[in-house]
């Protein structure tokens, strides 16, 4: 168990990579099935880009640490993103509980953000701060964007 600040900060690094790989994953599911649901699925289609560069930003802090992401743990949470995105494929109601997730899930990239911050300046890792920083700002305006397109998807 890691218990010196940078050792929690490569742990950090590695599980927030993780949770961005789970939910490009879960992304890119979602996204083919969203034909009449226009507007959802350009905000998913500008999100996986915006996920995609989130994830150099880690790799790029990961690299920096001299360390690599972890392709157990990556397989794992890809499988998981993908069996979440099925899952709710199986059910009528389908668009409205990938929005619901999709927007529980920005709050806990948010969080997962926020926490990395504060663990990469307990550990003198401030390199990457100031992308970190980017991420959480555009983290938080997708979930702005996703609660602007709950009841204009529930409607529709």
């Amino acid at each position: 168990m890691a218990t010196d600040a940078r050792s929690i900060y490569v742990t950090a690094l590695r599980n927030t990579h993780a949770m961005e790989q789970q939910g490009l994953q879960q992304m890119e599911a979602q996204v083919s099935r969203l034909e009449r649901y226009p507007d959802y699925a350009a905000l998913l289609n500008r999100h996986i880009e915006t996920t995609r560069q989130q994830l150099q930003r880690l790799e790029q802090a990961l690299g920096a640490a001299g360390e690599s992401i972890s392709s157990i743990k990556e397989t794992v949470t890809s499988v998981a993103g993908t069996v979440g995105a099925t899952v709710h494929g199986l059910f009528q109601d389908e668009t409205l509980k990938n929005l619901y997730a999709g927007y529980a899930y920005q709050y806990e990239q948010i969080g997962a953000y926020r926490s990395l911050i504060t663990i990469a300046q307990a550990a003198g890792e401030t390199a990457h701060v100031s992308a970190f920083q980017q991420s959480v700002q555009e983290e938080e305006q997708a979930a702005q964007q996703v609660a602007g397109l709950i009841e204009p998807v529930t409607r529709r």
